[in-house]
């Protein structure tokens, strides 16, 4: 053995170390009205930087005495009171109290007063149901037989103790490219597997419910749309907008309506704005061969694994318990990567959510959300209470409101009464009307209506949120709620507009595939051109799932609906 290992160089390790966090959490300081201005001073004095604008750690690991300064003042900022407190509350009661108090009142739009940017909130149509989307497909082929491991029953299903359910809200109203060393969100992508036996956890001695094969379309529909939205978005995850225009640009695929290509590009733009280069072999038109492997689907089957394990009554336990079992720490980005070292270090939620975790309102949440929408078809309430319980591992406040906006909103969707306008809505409709979330949401909506080129209302966007962390949940779920808006209900241009706008590319499509495959009603309503490239495949290194259909998925998902 040679050389002086007390003299190593501190390890750099992305999303967890102290002189990293101490820059987002001042930045979060700021965004919530906390006064950080002397521990910004402090940190600045001792020759601190601010935190990576894009990449997951500094350049340089920061020498021992200056990470311990971190690790102090990360302390300090905690205990700063935060004015957005009274209109932002984290607890479920507290939450579930800002909801419309009528048990089965729609209304326009929850009442809010004069929201932070000066947005009035939109009032919004009368929802109706949109004749394509209000009838179902015909029957469905049988799923692929499930191979994989078994796992034993959970605990009963229902609603857990103290579990309320609150007044049905009325229909109104996560990644790295460059040259990081690790994604943003996202996971380095290999080949897609060969065809075959669609592996997956066995559901054990649990008697299966009769699956509405309607519902199992539309589910189907739903987990395909998340697919896609989510590989369109891969190659320009973390790419600033103009880049991602001018890509798009190069090759006449704008306004965006197809895989993005490397073909025809010029070489020096290429150089200038190179694809995210851990998507570029797997997500370019090219080269699309199955879905690849990406935390914004990899956390829907957790989360499909979490039901089957546990039913509806899950706890937040139950799911960290479940990370802790299945999912690699290296597999885990921002939020979820603080909150999995929280866990190692004896926190418990929703202690996990909180220590020295300045990412707590960024997206990961949201990309948790569609499972409880999907299994809670036409119930908002419920899908957003469900949402709440795996939220509150990671996040708070308006991390956790993007998860209720997300889940209530697919839900409403999944129910197969309501058009796109009257989903967003029925999100809309779960979130403190006070909350930062909301004005953002409501702001985009109305952006979406009032300008008839896109682009439009993504420059506006950008000019309102734009100072934000390009992973926060605020910009992302404005965007998601003006794509949906301006698309109207069509597939093409849901995902095509969300990833359009930048930002969180691959998790912004995702989500939005989700809805407006849902709203589709069946995979054979999405053309081809995005379903093709797919082939029914899913890799992932969540154990059991590796190669599964997502027609398998959406069986397997229709039968945790089914439960009660």
């Amino acid at each position: 053995m040679t050389g002086d290992p007390a003299g190593a160089a501190p390890v750099r390790l992305t999303w967890a170390q102290p002189e990293d966090l101490i820059g987002h959490e001042l930045r979060q300081a700021a965004e919530d009205g906390r006064d950080a201005g002397p521990v910004l001073r402090a940190w600045t004095a001792a020759g601190g930087r601010p935190a990576p604008a894009r990449a997951g750690a500094s350049p340089v690991p920061a020498p021992p005495e200056l990470r311990a300064l971190a690790s102090r003042l990360l302390d300090e900022l905690a205990a700063l009171p935060a004015p957005t407190a009274a209109t932002e509350p984290t607890t479920w009661p507290s939450i579930h109290a800002t909801w419309p108090p009528a048990p089965d009142a729609r209304p326009s739009e929850p009442p809010a007063p004069e929201p932070e940017h000066g947005h009035a909130p939109e009032p919004g149509p009368a929802p109706g149901p949109r004749p394509e989307h209000s009838h179902g497909p015909g029957p469905a082929p049988a799923p692929v037989p499930w191979t994989g491991p078994g796992h034993g029953p959970g605990p009963g299903h229902g609603h857990a103790p103290g579990h309320r359910r609150g007044p049905r809200p009325g229909p109104e109203y996560r990644h790295g490219s460059g040259t990081g060393p690790e994604p943003e969100h996202g996971h380095e992508p290999g080949p897609a597997p060969a065809p075959g036996p669609r592996p997956g956890p066995d559901p054990g001695p649990r008697p299966e419910p009769p699956v509405d094969p309607v519902l199992r379309r539309r589910l189907e529909a739903g987990w395909v749309g998340r697919a896609v939205g989510c590989v369109l978005g891969k190659p320009v995850e973390k790419l600033p907008l103009d880049a991602i225009r001018a890509l798009a640009r190069a090759t006449g695929n704008w306004p965006l309506a197809d895989w993005f290509t490397a073909r025809g590009v010029p070489a020096e733009l290429l150089a200038a704005h190179p694809w995210n280069r851990r998507s570029a072999a797997t997500c370019l038109a090219e080269n699309i061969d199955g879905a690849p492997e990406d935390d914004d689907l990899d956390h829907p089957l957790l989360g499909l694994l979490l039901l089957r394990r546990h039913g509806k009554a899950f706890t937040t336990a139950d799911l960290a318990r479940l990370w802790l079992d299945e999912l690699p720490a290296g597999r885990t980005f921002t939020a979820e990567r603080v909150a999995y070292r929280n866990l190692l270090l004896g926190l418990e939620p929703p202690g996990t959510a909180t220590h020295h975790n300045p990412f707590r309102e960024w997206i990961g949440a949201l990309i948790r959300a569609d499972v409880h929408g999907w299994t809670n078809p036409g119930d908002p309430a419920a899908a957003a209470e469900q949402a709440y319980r795996d939220a509150t591992l990671t996040h708070t406040a308006n991390g956790v409101y993007a998860a209720l906006f997300a889940a209530a909103t697919i839900a409403e969707a999944a129910g197969g009464r309501a058009d796109v306008h009257g989903a967003l809505r029925a999100g809309l409709a779960v979130v403190p009307p006070r909350s930062r979330l909301a004005d953002a949401v409501r702001f985009g909506i109305r952006t979406a209506r009032d300008e008839a080129d896109f682009d439009r209302v993504v420059d506006r966007l950008h000019a309102c949120y734009g100072h934000y962390h390009w992973v926060h949940a605020l910009p992302n779920t404005a965007l998601i709620a003006a794509a949906l808006t301006h698309a109207d209900g069509d597939f093409t241009h849901s995902v095509c507009r969300a990833v359009s706008g930048g930002w969180d590319t691959d998790s912004n499509g995702a989500t939005a595939g989700s809805v407006a495959g849902i709203l589709a009603g069946s995979p054979d309503r999405i053309p081809e051109r995005w379903t093709a490239p797919l082939k029914n495949r899913l890799a992932t290194t969540v154990a059991g799932f590796d190669g599964v259909g997502f027609d398998t998925l959406a069986h397997l998902t229709a039968q945790e609906a089914a439960r009660s």
